[in-house]
């Protein structure tokens, strides 16, 4: 089976949309459109015609085009059960667990809550593709806007058990704040030393920081590494429970 054909694009001050499409099929979805333009150029310039819109969670920069595209393309809009009231146009409900066939492709779906409840996210496990909305970020995670720490750790939880090949396609470009951040709490990482100077060269260049690799993440993002002997000393918890250190970390985060 062929790999998904992904596109990103741009939008908005630091938005990351991607146009997907499965080559054994007609199947083509872009994930969480917050504008239509910059979507519908990037079709034409193809010459693909839109069959799936892909949600992740409902906030505007991620559902905002939902709508103006359905209406143009009478695509399908996809997204979680448990947050179907606020996904604009709806029409097939997912939930943990489930299996979504997109073409010859398939997905596993995640819930994910934390940033918001009812958040899901797509691993397209032939593919190496994990589209995560604003669950996990290069070297970070979403803000909680309305789930706990502990709903976080355990939505993030389920992603340490992919293969490390799995591409993270996140939906901003926060990397070199992140990146700053994670030095602060873990300055002791090597890893993640060599990793802020490839992101500076990176971001001098104006390109992307974004996909990076589930192994990239485990390695070097703090919210994936409570466990960390050298994150726990900066914190003064060696020992805690990890939900309190990263519930912890999530804190001086939001304050750095």
């Amino acid at each position: 089976m062929s790999k998904l054909e992904i596109h990103q694009i741009p939008v908005l001050n630091d938005n990351y949309l991607y146009l997907i499409k499965d080559p054994d099929s007609d199947a083509v979805a872009i994930v969480d459109p917050a504008v239509a333009e910059p979507v519908q150029e990037k079709l034409d310039e193809l010459g693909w015609r839109l069959t799936h819109i892909l949600n992740t969670h409902h906030h505007f920069d991620h559902t905002g085009a939902n709508l103006e595209l359905k209406e143009k393309t009478g695509c399908i809009i996809v997204g979680s059960k448990a947050d179907a009231d606020r996904i604009p146009g709806i029409d097939i409900q997912l939930e943990d667990g489930d299996i979504f066939e997109f073409g010859t492709q398939k997905a596993r779906i995640f819930e994910v809550s934390g940033h918001t409840l009812g958040h899901i996210a797509y691993w397209f496990e032939g593919s190496d593709a994990l589209f995560c909305g604003d669950t996990l970020f290069a070297l970070g995670c979403g803000r909680l806007f309305e789930g706990t720490p502990a709903q976080m750790w355990h939505s993030l939880s389920k992603f340490l058990t992919l293969p490390d090949r799995t591409k993270v396609y996140c939906a901003h470009e926060y990397t070199e704040a992140n990146a700053r951040f994670a030095l602060s709490v873990e300055p002791q990482n090597a890893a993640l030393q060599q990793r802020f100077e490839d992101i500076l060269a990176l971001r001098a260049k104006g390109q992307p920081t974004v996909p990076s690799t589930l192994g990239e993440e485990k390695n070097t993002n703090p919210f994936l590494r409570p466990d960390s002997p050298d994150l726990q000393e900066t914190l003064g918890m060696g020992g805690a429970d990890l939900i309190d250190i990263f519930a912890e970390t999530r804190a001086r985060k939001d304050s750095f």
